[in-house]
């Protein structure tokens, strides 16, 4: 069992910077998602290619947010939707960095952590860290030649009941009172969600589809 690590946490320009506490493979679900969502929020941010593979898949570790402690530059965590009804996608407005996804409440006490906001301690790696790709997933929205792909078009039914045990764990600690990513007493998001418009919208999708 690997020993759990802590991960330091900043945006491209460092302005933004925190860390993951206490993070391993067994205490989260790491994957690679390929849905046009997380296409499109590469797409938004004008960083796809730092932050997609060659098939458009986006490294996620999916991890409880009370392990997430953002000490600098909070001022600079935005966060948008691509739709009214979406997941929170949140980034560092100063450079356009990725940090996560999370649902529209905190209670459901999770973060899908985008790897590019991370980078493993000196003399480790990613695999060390947050333990080898468990699944890759939504492979029906991946780019180039499926077939030489090896991913499921849907999550796997193995990764959604590690995912719905990680989290029935999260909420029996609580940890949907510790996140920095809503406010500890209202229970809104920190940041208000910029919600994309419709010509927005079709703006980020048809550079994704160009691409």
């Amino acid at each position: 069992m690997a020993v759990p690590t802590d991960l330091p946490i900043r945006c491209s320009c460092g302005a933004l910077r925190g860390v993951a506490r206490g993070v391993s493979g067994e205490r989260g679900n790491r994957l690679v998602c390929y849905c046009d969502d997380c296409q499109s929020f590469a797409y938004f941010l004008e960083r796809p290619d730092e932050i997609l593979d060659a098939h458009g898949g986006t490294d996620i570790f999916q991890m409880s947010p009370a392990r997430l402690d953002l000490t600098d530059g909070l001022e600079h965590l935005a966060c948008m939707r691509l739709r009214p009804s979406g997941m929170l996608r949140w980034y560092a407005d100063c450079c356009r960095t990725p940090i996560g996804n999370t649902p529209a409440s905190r209670q459901a006490p999770f973060v899908g952590l985008i790897h590019s906001c991370s980078d493993a301690p000196q003399g480790t790696s990613r695999d060390d860290v947050v333990g080898p790709v468990r699944a890759r997933v939504n492979a029906r929205f991946a780019r180039g030649d499926r077939a030489r792909l090896d991913a499921h078009d849907r999550a796997p039914l193995s990764l959604i009941v590690r995912f719905v045990g990680l989290l029935l764990w999260a909420r029996l600690r609580g940890d949907q009172s510790r996140s920095p990513f809503f406010d500890a007493q209202s229970g809104e998001p920190s940041a208000r969600p910029r919600v994309l418009t419709a010509d927005e919208l079709r703006a980020v999708e048809a550079a994704r589809d160009a691409a």
